[in-house]
């Protein structure tokens, strides 16, 4: 049973649905849809992410690492999944839970050809990574003709998707980058078609390219940030899956020139009321947000937090605000929400999602 005195990730079945459809209707029917559980689902859950995404009508999970996929096969997932790191070690697990890996080199392809040639099977499906652009994994546009020449000897796998990876697909002032990573997506495609004798199924579009290149969607597209309530058009609210909430264990009243926390940081007027909360930067609240930084939501109030953030809790001014043991805090979901708290921090909201670690229950509502 989980004490409700302690911090939860409350993950809105409600909104991720409401997310998921909007980014269905961008689509044509026909369009899979490929949702990213990656990183424990941005650090939403990823086995209870994946399971509502698969109520949902996903077509399609993706993984980074086959780990992950592994905990999704143990927990009941039966949908197909797309493992994009697959490394090379863990081939013998894909095969036997039938997930489908990435091959970025003609290494990789080789060496999962050797297992399957030696279990006696063949047709095994395989998503070739492309690099068109970003440069991180994949293959460039001169390794194709090898590539094909490999594949057109190795019975063992078939080639089930082809796909690449857009890097700027969120800023309008780059779309010439974009446009040219789509054309040389196109183009390779093509000639890989060409080479072995049929054309796989294509993916190239995440989050911001669903929203911004629709007319690019091919035969699937990889919904990543943006099911988790995170949108690449200006003005455009999505809502928020995750909210981050706690319950006040103390509330003090301090004199005048009383410090708070370590460090002696915070700094008591007469008559400061604070409030500790059981959160801390081992519970990915960065202790950049401390000191005033930030301020988080407790009935219907926003109050700043005082002093250092300590590992595991830290404090808030409720000053003047209805506050009291047992009251919800919300660090972030509606108010604020986490765009707000990484705008502060000078990164993305990524960063702040998957720095919630697993002591953290997640619940869905």
């Amino acid at each position: 049973m989980i004490q409700d005195d302690f911090s939860r990730l409350e993950l809105n079945l409600k909104a991720a649905t409401e997310n998921y459809r909007y980014f269905r209707s961008l689509l044509e029917p026909q369009t899979k849809l490929l949702v990213l559980v990656k990183a424990n689902a941005y650090g939403h859950g990823g086995v209870e992410f994946a399971a509502m995404m698969q109520r949902a009508g996903a077509d399609y999970l993706a993984v980074a690492y086959p780990v992950e996929g592994l905990e999704l096969r143990r927990n009941g997932i039966s949908l197909p999944i797309l493992v994009l790191t697959a490394g090379t070690d863990f081939y013998p697990e894909i095969i036997e839970t039938r997930m489908e890996p990435s091959i970025p080199n003609v290494y990789a392809l080789r060496k999962l050809a050797g297992i399957l040639r030696e279990k006696g099977m063949k047709d095994y499906p395989i998503h070739i990574k492309l690099d068109t652009g970003m440069h991180r994994l994949g293959f460039m546009g001169e390794e194709l003709p090898e590539l094909i020449r490999v594949l057109k000897e190795t019975p063992e796998v078939k080639v089930k998707g082809m796909f690449s990876h857009l890097c700027v697909a969120e800023d309008p002032e780059q779309d010439s980058f974009t446009k040219g990573q789509l054309d040389l997506f196109e183009k390779y495609t093509r000639q890989m078609a060409e080479g072995i004798g049929y054309m796989p199924m294509r993916h190239i579009l995440n989050s911001a390219g669903i929203e911004r290149f629709t007319q690019y969607q091919y035969d699937m597209v990889r919904l990543g940030i943006g099911i988790y309530g995170i949108s690449a058009l200006p003005g455009k609210e999505l809502a928020p899956v995750a909210s981050l909430k706690c319950k006040v264990l103390q509330v003090k009243e301090l004199q005048e020139g009383e410090t708070i926390g370590y460090g002696r940081w915070g700094h008591a007027c007469a008559g400061t009321r604070i409030a500790t909360i059981p959160v801390g930067y081992a519970d990915g609240i960065d202790r950049h947000l401390g000191r005033g930084a930030a301020s988080f939501s407790v009935n219907g109030h926003r109050v700043p937090t005082i002093g250092n953030i300590c590992m595991d809790m830290c404090m808030l001014d409720v000053t003047g605000v209805p506050c009291e043991v047992g009251d919800t805090v919300t660090v972030f979901g509606k108010d604020p929400t986490v765009t707000e708290l990484a705008g502060i921090l000078g990164t993305i909201p990524y960063e702040i999602l998957v720095s919630i670690p697993r002591r953290i229950h997640r619940l869905i509502v």
